[in-house]
């Protein structure tokens, strides 16, 4: 009697191998993004932009700071209100769906 593997088509195979180097990729990915200091930028304080990406990496960061002491979900030597401001901008860049909500709605 044939197993049950076998009785899958080849091509049914091979679309579940093909999935896990891509979770690995994509986990390796987010994995790069984790914030921290930038030796190649030179000293100084963190901007606006710097706040925009820590903002937009937080759910990465903040997953990636519970296992690593080294790693912090916001900049503490930052130049004030702009990195701030840059900050929650990014926090709401991720955490919206921004125009895909609005033609969501729109469809139905």
């Amino acid at each position: 009697m044939p197993s049950r593997e076998s009785a899958r088509p080849r091509s049914a195979r091979r679309r579940r191998w093909t999935y896990l180097p891509a979770l690995v990729g994509l986990a390796v990915l987010l994995a790069g993004c984790a914030a921290g200091p930038n030796p190649a930028a030179g000293p100084g304080e963190a901007g606006f932009w710097s706040g925009l990406w820590h903002g937009l990496i937080l759910p990465v960061t903040f997953i990636v700071s519970l296992f690593d002491d080294d790693v912090t979900i916001y900049e503490v030597a930052n130049n004030g209100n702009w990195y701030d401001f840059g900050y929650c901008v990014g926090l709401s860049m991720f955490f919206s769906a921004g125009p895909a909500a609005g033609a969501a709605g729109r469809r139905r």
